[in-house]
């Protein structure tokens, strides 16, 4: 049974392995849609916690009863971050992924309100600018998947004084990627599009795929990959503007 069981865990290690190993978006895609009907098993297997992470980080930072706020799941792949929410109260959910595959497994659930087909990056997302209390996009900013240009997309989307929730993999395969995506975010900060609230980086992200990938000494059987939280309140226009300079009143008129 322990054969088995190592066995199974080895399989799902060298499937995890592959996703993250691709980095042309239509392959990835295809990849997801294979995947779907056993990416749930696969993840937890890998003791996979990035949404209950993320979804723990914005309830504790969210204004207002859960069940009042409105919520987008970007990339939301199968509903595990919709699980971890309706789990806090969370009722209004809409979603987003670019794999049908993926959508399919979450429509099943029964969790989203809406959930929609959109590759972001390649097209806008489907909703109004400022529509969402929150925006929560976990386990998809890597090579071949979001790319960081299109993190002002999220904010878009997020209402004034609204909440935008990141995570990323910080294994030395994604620290690339995340060097980028970190210049992204501290551009918009610097803007003052929106302002940092949270930083959370944790050693124990999931089970490493190869020994190469894990932290030292999270584990004697292969170990954790690294993973980070972030979070990031929109700025209210009134605080944008504060930094203006103020009009003049007109007179002689």
């Amino acid at each position: 049974m322990a054969q088995e069981e190592g066995g199974s865990l080895s399989q799902v290690r060298a499937r995890v392995g592959a996703s993250h190993g691709i980095t042309d978006l239509a392959q990835k895609l295809r990849f997801y849609d294979r995947w779907a009907s056993d990416y749930d098993q696969d993840v937890a297997a890998l003791q996979y916690r990035a949404p209950n992470l993320a979804v723990e980080c914005l309830t504790q930072a969210l204004p207002g009863p859960p069940h009042a706020a409105l919520i987008l799941d970007v990339a939301c792949g199968t509903g595990l971050v919709a699980a971890e929410l309706q789990a806090r109260g969370f009722l209004q959910l809409h979603g987003v992924d670019g794999s049908s595959g993926m959508l399919e497994q979450a429509r099943a659930r029964g969790l989203y309100q809406r959930l929609s087909l959109c590759t972001l990056g390649q097209e806008p997302l489907p909703s109004p600018e400022g529509t969402y209390d929150a925006v929560l996009m976990v386990g998809a900013l890597s090579d071949g998947q979001v790319p960081c240009s299109a993190i002002p997309e999220l904010l878009r989307v997020t209402k004034p004084g609204g909440l935008v929730c990141l995570t990323t993999r910080t294994n030395p395969s994604n620290l690339q990627y995340k060097e980028a995506l970190e210049a992204t975010l501290d551009k918009l900060e610097q803007a003052r599009e929106w302002e940092r609230l949270v930083a959370w980086p944790v050693d124990r992200w999931e089970l490493a795929t190869t020994k190469l990938e894990a932290v030292p000494g999270t584990s004697d059987s292969g170990g954790f990959i690294s993973g980070i939280v972030y979070l990031y309140r929109k700025r209210q226009v009134a605080q944008v503007e504060a930094v203006r300079p103020s009009a003049q009143p007109l007179t002689g008129l």
